[in-house]
């Protein structure tokens, strides 16, 4: 099989591209990624010479070279997409162009070619905070924050066109992931630089919003399994089965690598914060997947990982991280938060036992 893995350079997708070349010695990938600040080029280096790898650095949003690029695969991955909830806060208009329109152009690409197989990878966000219980694939959708709003718009319209064109698409839409290579804003990356740095690690509001988590590896694997078994039309939730308050695993994190529980502070909530994501993966389980990894496991792979791998997450917190950072984190909105670049532990005036 041919695929066009596209967001093939960022986190979860560099993974996979990696994981489909060690399984199947027969697929060929195009791998078209933008490389916008979460988009990396190291994060392929290890196969930038596989034989049956090519890197194309594009916009989905450029018609003319999707559709050249579309002409020459089976199937579309679809991991392309602004992700971060913070940053669609401060700054919408990037996640409808690319995760509403970007899937769009797309999605008329696998008409056009009549492909095997769209798969779109979407997030247990669109269901919104779930304060009981569990969403199943039944759910309505209730996005919370314009990145959710924009991943829910993506996936309406593959279903649209599931069901106007008959094109044979899938839905994945998953828990919260780790593991080696994820940009560090995100929230395990983060304390685990930080502690590393012997810098504070900061936490929004009470830091007891809960989320479900998945080793990277396992998501892959899940992956694998819809677009190859999945029934087309069809939306598949992929948990973890790991759900933490996120004070809980900013602990674990402090206790792996020796940190005192002093350095854990609590800084200004985040506008319109969900509350708790959780999701029902029957579906996906009844076409065999299991996740592997227990949370212990990973998460002590995951800093084994940025222990090892400095240069490269040293590389990306400089420059305009570091403002990034500063806005969120530190003295914004009339809180004090976690100075970056600095040993001080700075306490937020939130903070709270």
């Amino acid at each position: 099989m041919r695929l066009l893995v596209t967001g093939g350079a960022g986190f979860i997708g560099s993974q996979f591209v990696r994981h489909v070349l060690e399984r199947y010695p027969d697929y060929r990938i195009i791998n078209l990624d933008k490389l916008t600040y979460a988009g990396n080029r190291d994060n392929v280096r290890d196969v930038a010479r596989h034989p049956r790898h090519r890197f194309v650095k594009g916009d989905i949003c450029d018609r003319s070279l999707v559709r050249r690029l579309a002409a020459r695969v089976d199937a579309i991955v679809n991991f392309a997409a602004e992700t971060h909830v913070d940053r669609s806060i401060t700054g919408p208009a990037t996640f409808l162009q690319t995760d509403v329109i970007g899937t769009g152009v797309l999605l008329e690409a696998a008409r056009r070619f009549r492909h095997a197989r769209y798969l779109q990878i979407s997030t247990d966000e669109v269901y919104g905070s779930i304060e009981q219980g569990r969403a199943d694939e039944t759910a309505p959708l209730r996005p919370g924050n314009p990145y959710s709003a924009s991943k829910s718009g993506a996936d309406l319209l593959v279903q649209a066109y599931g069901r106007t064109y008959g094109l044979p698409v899938l839905i994945s839409r998953c828990c919260n992931n780790y593991g080696p290579y994820q940009h560090p804003e995100k929230l395990i990356p983060l304390c685990i630089t930080n502690a590393l740095e012997g810098l504070p690690l900061p936490l929004y509001g009470d830091g007891r919003y809960r989320r479900d988590w998945i080793y990277v590896l396992d998501h892959c694997r899940a992956i694998d399994a819809v677009l190859h078994h999945g029934t087309p039309g069809s939306v598949y939730n992929i948990g973890g089965g790991h759900e933490l308050a996120n004070v809980e695993i900013v602990r674990r994190i402090a206790a792996v690598l020796q940190v005192p529980a002093s350095r854990i502070i609590f800084v200004a909530d985040r506008p319109g914060h969900d509350r708790r994501y959780a999701v029902n993966d029957d579906k996906i389980r009844g076409l065999g997947y299991r996740p592997v990894a227990s949370f212990g496991e990973g998460l002590a792979e995951t800093i084994r990982w940025y222990q090892v791998h400095r240069a490269w997450w040293k590389k990306i917190r400089a420059g305009a991280f570091r403002r990034y950072y500063r806005q969120h984190y530190q003295a914004s909105r009339g809180k004090r938060g976690a100075a970056l670049g600095t040993k001080r532990t700075v306490v937020s005036a939130r903070r709270r036992s």
